[in-house]
């Protein structure tokens, strides 16, 4: 599990990269907020959905988006259940073999100012099989400030910045009490917040 932890870090930091270059932000712009001073938090979750017999009247996993930054998911190759809201329909994930999902939390859509969003899904309780899933999150660290890149925001300038800026660990305080609505109140809690936060520089790694 160490060594499975270390390459899937590596693999959210080079997803990292070409976030950075399909938006035109300068290389590594992005590890480098998620640094914070501390680095970031690396997580894995195994998870483990057993059959339903009646899958109407429960919900294996109810819709949310994720809290984080970069979140890379081994599902199971059999058992389906992951479903994504896309152009306000729910589209199933099917099980592929040798495959990891990617999925984008809150903190890239603040950081992108939008211009890639956190992913709304969740899992359907199935009737046959057992589905296992396991989940890794690299999330920015603990004291990261999170705001839209000053470049992203420069290109929209007649448009007002949408998101605020707020520090990791306080997200995450508000987060679980929110998890299961949108996400739009969550970014409005924070913007309560934000007038305490010191912006400083971003740390280098």
């Amino acid at each position: 599990m160490k060594q499975f932890a270390v390459e899937l870090k590596k693999l959210a930091e080079k997803l990292l990269d070409i976030l950075c270059e399909n938006l035109g932000l300068e290389q590594g712009y992005l590890k480098k907020v998620f640094y914070g001073s501390k680095g970031p938090t690396f997580g894995t979750k195994v998870s483990n959905y057993p059959p339903c017999p009646k899958p109407d009247l429960i919900k294996g996993l109810r819709a949310h988006t994720d809290a984080g930054g970069i979140i890379l998911l081994f599902q199971d190759d059999k058992v389906s259940g992951l479903q994504l809201l896309k152009d306000d329909q729910w589209i199933d994930v099917p099980p592929l073999k040798h495959s990891i999902v990617i999925n984008l939390g809150d903190q890239l859509e603040v950081i992108t100012n939008g211009k890639y969003k956190s992913v709304m899904h969740r899992v359907l309780a199935q009737t046959d099989g057992t589905r296992m899933s396991v989940a890794s999150f690299y999330n920015p660290g603990s004291d990261a400030v999170i705001y839209p890149a000053p470049a992203l925001v420069d290109r929209e300038a007649e448009k007002p910045i949408a998101y605020p800026k707020f520090m990791f660990e306080d997200y995450m305080k508000v987060y679980p009490s929110l998890k299961f609505e949108d996400k739009e109140p969550r970014f409005e809690a924070m913007k309560t917040m934000e007038s305490t936060v010191s912006l400083g520089p971003i740390a280098t790694v």
